[in-house]
C-alpha cells in the first residue's frame, strides 16, 4: 500500500495541499535513518527525519518495513481491526507529522514537537473515525477515543521532557476529541465538526490550547 491515500486523506479532511508525495520521502532501511539521524537516534518504528541548513529544510520519513508490509496485505482502506490498527496509526502518526511540518514550512511558521504531536493525536482519531464510519455506519465514536486515549501506552525509551510531551499532547488531544464527540459526533453534526477541525489546524499550538482548555 502507498502512504499517499493517507496524506490525501488528511488533506481533503483540512482542506490543505502539499504539493509533494509522502512515498517519495519514505525510509525502509534503518540503518539509512540511524544515520541521517545521528548519535541520539534510538530505534523505533517511525520517525520523522528534518534536517534544516539556512533556508533548506529536509525531510525523511522512516517506518519499519513490517509496518509497510502489513499495511500492504491488509489495507485499513478496505477493512480497518485489530489485525491492521497499530500498523495503520503508526504509519498516520509519520504521514501527520510530514504534512503538518511540510505545510507549516510552506506557510514560513516555526513548529513545536508538541504542536506536532498534538495534531497527530488529533489526526489519528478523525482519520481512523471516518474510516470507520465509511466501512460500519453504526460504528460509534466512544471507543475509537477510548482506545487513543484513555487506554494509551507510551514507549518505554522515552523519559524526562519527551515523555512529558507525549503526555501533554495525548492529554490535550483526548479532551479536544471529547469536545468534536460531544458537540458534533452525538448529534450527528459531521459538517461542522470539519469546519471546526480545519480552523483548528491553521491555529498557532497556543491557541489551540487555550481553545481546549475553554472545552
Amino acid at each position: 500500500m502507498s502512504l499517499y491515500p493517507l496524506q490525501r486523506l488528511l488533506e481533503r479532511i483540512y482542506r490543505v495541499r502539499l504539493g509533494y508525495r509522502v512515498d517519495d520521502f519514505l525510509i525502509l532501511d534503518s540503518r539509512l535513518a540511524f544515520r541521517l539521524e545521528g548519535e541520539t537516534a534510538v530505534p523505533l518504528r517511525e520517525k520523522l527525519l528534518v534536517r534544516q541548513e539556512q533556508d533548506t529544510l529536509a525531510l525523511s520519513l522512516f517506518l519499519d518495513p513490517a509496518v509497510v508490509r502489513r499495511l500492504r496485505t491488509d489495507n485499513p482502506f478496505h477493512r480497518i481491526h485489530e489485525g491492521n490498527l497499530e500498523a495503520f496509526l503508526l504509519a498516520l502518526e509519520g504521514v501527520s507529522h510530514f504534512l503538518y511540518l511540510g505545510w507549516k514550512a510552506g506557510l514560513e511558521r516555526e513548529v513545536s514537537l508538541l504542536e506536532l504531536e498534538l495534531q497527530a493525536e488529533v489526526d489519528k482519531f478523525v482519520a481512523t473515525l471516518l474510516l470507520l464510519r465509511r466501512q460500519c455506519r453504526s460504528c460509534a465514536p466512544a471507543p475509537v477515543r477510548v482506545r487513543l486515549f484513555e487506554q494509551c501506552r507510551f514507549g518505554a525509551h522515552l523519559e524526562g521532557e519527551s515523555l512529558q510531551r507525549y503526555r501533554h499532547a495525548s492529554r490535550y488531544a483526548g479532551k479536544y476529541c471529547w469536545r468534536l464527540e460531544d458537540r458534533y459526533l452525538r448529534r450527528r453534526r459531521v459538517s461542522a465538526m470539519m469546519e471546526e477541525l480545519q480552523h483548528f489546524y491553521r491555529l498557532p499550538q497556543q491557541q489551540k490550547i487555550r481553545l481546549i482548555e475553554t472545552t
